[in-house]
């Protein structure tokens, strides 16, 4: 066997163990932990306040929209667990001309953004363990200037999908905190306590 095929093979094997050290390492996010629940189970806990934007106002639709859309992505079918936690949500949207018509003076484009900042507060102790941040900003195409009812659907469009992007963030950052959080609590409890701290002796020594 010629050098070369030798260094291949030697690689492939280097590979081959490293995968058989690290595999049991691995641990699926969602799989069942020791206390017999699961990353599912905790984020039924999570509580979604309700909207506190103006009735009626397109900051409360986008609210309603973010909300619904996070539910789902927790709860799925389900309606939610006693709740653990509260997600509060704060965020803004701007909304810009990208591209002008310079015949028309009006957008041919336009972009629109949510950026959102949110509070994971613990109930027992009313305690934030997790804050963070996120944003979705996406462009939208107007097909007709002078069409207002299209720039209106499509304005509405980038709403909803800007307001699911959102949401599939803040699911995302609240499965990785749960996951960490579930799985150090599962290794100190394997490592079990810490032997106390054995008291030092100490002789006098006589002048």
């Amino acid at each position: 066997m010629s050098s070369a095929r030798l260094g291949i093979a030697g690689r492939l094997l280097a590979i081959a163990a490293l995968a058989a050290l690290t595999a049991g390492c691995f641990q699926p996010m969602y799989a069942e932990h020791a206390d017999g629940t699961g990353l599912r189970d905790k984020l039924l806990t999570v509580d979604l306040p309700p909207v506190d934007k103006p009735n009626a106002s397109r900051e409360a639709r986008i609210q309603v929209a973010i909300r619904n859309a996070l539910a789902f992505k927790l709860y799925g079918a389900a309606v939610g667990a006693p709740p653990l936690y509260r997600l509060d949500i704060k965020f803004t949207s701007t909304r810009s001309a990208l591209i002008v018509n310079p015949n028309t003076a009006l957008p041919d484009s336009e972009t629109f953004g949510i950026d959102a900042q949110y509070n994971l507060v613990q109930l027992d102790g009313n305690k934030s363990v997790m804050t963070g941040t996120t944003f979705s900003h996406l462009s939208y195409d107007i097909p007709g200037s002078y069409q207002r009812f299209a720039r209106a659907r499509a304005f509405r469009d980038a709403e909803d999908r800007a307001a699911e992007e959102i949401a599939e963030h803040i699911r995302t950052r609240l499965a990785s905190y749960f996951f960490t959080a579930t799985a150090a609590a599962e290794a100190q409890a394997a490592a079990g306590p810490a032997p106390d701290a054995q008291p030092v002796s100490r002789t006098k020594s006589a002048n």
